[in-house]
Formats: structure tokens, C-alpha cells, sequence
């Protein structure tokens, strides 16, 4: 691999989410099977998106959610089987930690299944103590109906 020929890009519109599919089908088995318009929303409500392309390929991924300064989630980081060990996914994970929207962030979290030692690697730390889930229920609990406010001024 030519590391010149590689280009990374934070541009949420020069994202191909047939590629993004075809690449989470390929080489993440918890995303798997996920819709276009499904990893539409998550690109849209996520901040910063990170692509990394050799030529017009897309050969990695990762997005974050962030208030932008005291949390932050890193999520679906992913590099093409062919392009792993080449210390990609190190600097894709940095370009999202180095971000403007996430530089500043105080706790940044992430969950792996096998990934930890990379993790490790980059400076994450086991956190065992504030893990919790909460699958959606919404088909055991009504929706209440929610009016929300424009601004804070009402």
C-alpha cells in the first residue's frame, strides 16, 4: 500500500453509503445488515465523521457524538480487512479524537468486543464501572407526546 494514494476527510457528503454498507458488511460483524437509510440518520446526528478512501475506495470509517466538550462516544470504527495492520485505523481513531468538535471533549467512550489491546494502544483505559445499556422499548412504552421549545426564550 501507497500511503500517498490514501486520503482522509471529515466532508459527510462525499460519503457513499453503498460503499460505507458494503465495507461494514465485509469487515464489521455489528453492523452487519445495517440500512442505507439507517447509516444515513447516524452520519446526519453524528459529528465528526471520518472517511478514509485509497483512490475512490472507501477502506475506513468512523464517526463520533459528542456535546463537544465534556463527553463523547466513538463509534462503528472500521478498516478494510486488506488494509489492516498498516496503522490506518491508529490515525483514523486520532483524526476523530483530533477533530475541532472533539478536541476539547474532557471523557471520550467506546465499546469493542475484541479490540481492546488497539484501543490500549492509542491511550484508552478499561471502564468497567460506568457501562450500562438500555435497548429501545418502544414497543412496550407509549411515546408520550412532547412539545419542545424553539429556544430557550420560549
Amino acid at each position: 500500500m501507497n500511503n500517498t494514494q490514501v486520503k482522509f476527510s471529515d466532508r459527510k457528503s462525499e460519503i457513499d453509503l453503498y460503499q460505507l454498507q458494503e465495507l461494514f458488511n465485509v469487515a464489521a460483524f455489528w453492523a452487519k445488515g445495517r440500512s442505507i437509510e439507517d447509516m444515513g440518520i447516524a452520519i446526519a446526528n453524528s459529528q465528526p465523521v471520518i472517511t478514509v478512501r485509497a483512490q475512490e475506495r472507501l477502506i475506513g470509517f468512523a464517526r463520533a457524538t459528542s456535546d463537544g466538550i465534556y463527553r463523547a462516544t466513538i463509534w462503528d470504527v472500521v478498516i478494510h480487512p486488506d488494509y489492516r495492520g498498516t496503522g490506518l485505523g491508529s490515525k483514523l481513531v486520532e483524526s476523530v479524537l483530533s477533530h475541532p468538535h472533539m478536541h476539547r471533549v474532557e471523557r471520550v467512550y467506546l465499546m469493542t468486543t475484541h479490540q481492546q489491546g488497539f484501543y490500549e494502544k492509542i491511550g484508552f483505559q478499561s471502564n468497567s464501572s460506568t457501562t450500562m445499556v438500555l435497548y429501545n422499548q418502544r414497543h412496550l412504552m407509549p411515546t408520550p407526546e412532547i412539545q419542545l421549545q424553539e429556544s430557550l426564550g420560549g
